[in-house]
């Protein structure tokens, strides 16, 4: 890894003009990826910017500190993008021209020349912060937010399984840089909005227990999502809902993006491999955390989900 942490420094420091790659249904890990790295380009005098689907209200901080610059893009760098057709709407205008692959993802699919994917990370802010030492950026407080944010984000405030000793090693030093950990701490962790609430109530009505209750499934439907009055962008977090649930090792979340489209994810104890079901539904992700798109109803796509459960249980 180290290797590839030195080449991928070399590249940033010999480029400029760059466009930085997020992923669509933007999170913590891949804004604070994006927003960090754009921050280190323009300190070391490069000019850059972040191409979003999105920034959700909550992660507007995450942009402080950062110039708004005009350039003809040179290099294309995509940070926490397993595959390019998480890209969204940008897909069409960047598929292919990846440059650069920053990526924590084993089941990583870009095909970009030059790539820096670490699966043993549990953030892809965590890989930037290595990155970040090696280029001798300076992590000012605003990087340092952004770096803090994918790494809280990512593992849970520092409760699930892909918490290790060294995520909570960078966690301590940008700490004591001075990142704002109370702010992100409570925006991130301890704050809701009524219609989340709400959300959430809806939510939770629509779970469905299987497999002598080792599986919970729950969904935010287009009609849920209407009838509270939500966008899309407001869904982050319901992931981690079903997992909560005492007794169940594979939380699922569907959440239909248009008629007959779902976007899954799957939380899981460690025990059953989420990437791996997921994989089998064309998506990927981590051992404890994956994702994938399912077509069909609502009941088809849940029957289509139950089919690969059944099979992962059976082969455990």
């Amino acid at each position: 890894m180290n290797e590839k942490l030195r080449q991928a420094a070399d590249f940033l420091l010999s480029r400029d003009c760059f466009e930085i790659l997020t992923h669509d249904y933007p999170d913590g890990d891949t804004l604070g990826s994006g927003f960090g790295l754009c921050l280190a380009l323009q300190q070391l005098g490069k000019r850059a910017r972040v191409i979003t689907t999105d920034v959700p209200k909550d992660f507007t901080f995450l942009q402080e500190g950062i110039v708004p610059q005009e350039f003809e893009a040179e290099t294309i760098v995509s940070v926490d993008v397993a595959d390019e057709k998480l890209l969204g709407c940008n897909r069409e205008k960047y598929e292919g021209k990846i440059d650069l692959c920053i990526d924590h993802h084993l089941t990583n699919k870009i095909t970009a020349p030059l790539k820096c994917v670490d699966g043993s990370a549990a953030a892809n802010c965590e890989i930037l912060f290595a990155l970040f030492g090696i280029m001798n950026v300076k992590i000012t407080r605003e990087i340092a937010n952004n770096l803090y944010t994918g790494v809280s984000t990512d593992t849970g405030c520092f409760r699930y399984t892909n918490t290790t000793s060294k995520t909570l090693r960078i966690a301590a030093e940008i700490m004591d840089i001075g990142c704002d950990t109370e702010y992100i701490n409570k925006v991130m962790f301890e704050t809701k909005s009524r219609k989340k609430i709400a959300l959430e109530r809806a939510v939770y009505d629509t779970i469905e227990f299987c497999f002598n209750d080792r599986c919970a499934i729950i969904a935010a439907t287009l009609e849920i999502q209407r009838e509270v009055g939500v966008r899309d962008n407001e869904l982050e977090g319901l992931a981690s809902l079903p997992r909560q649930i005492e007794g169940v090792e594979i939380g699922v979340t569907m959440r239909e993006k248009e008629p007959n489209v779902f976007k899954v994810s799957v939380r899981t104890n460690g025990v059953v491999n989420a990437a791996d079901m997921c994989a089998r539904l064309g998506g990927g992700g981590h051992a404890a955390a994956a994702g994938c798109s399912v077509k069909g109803s609502f009941e088809e796509a849940k029957n289509k989900l139950k089919a690969v459960i059944k099979e992962a249980l059976c082969t455990e």
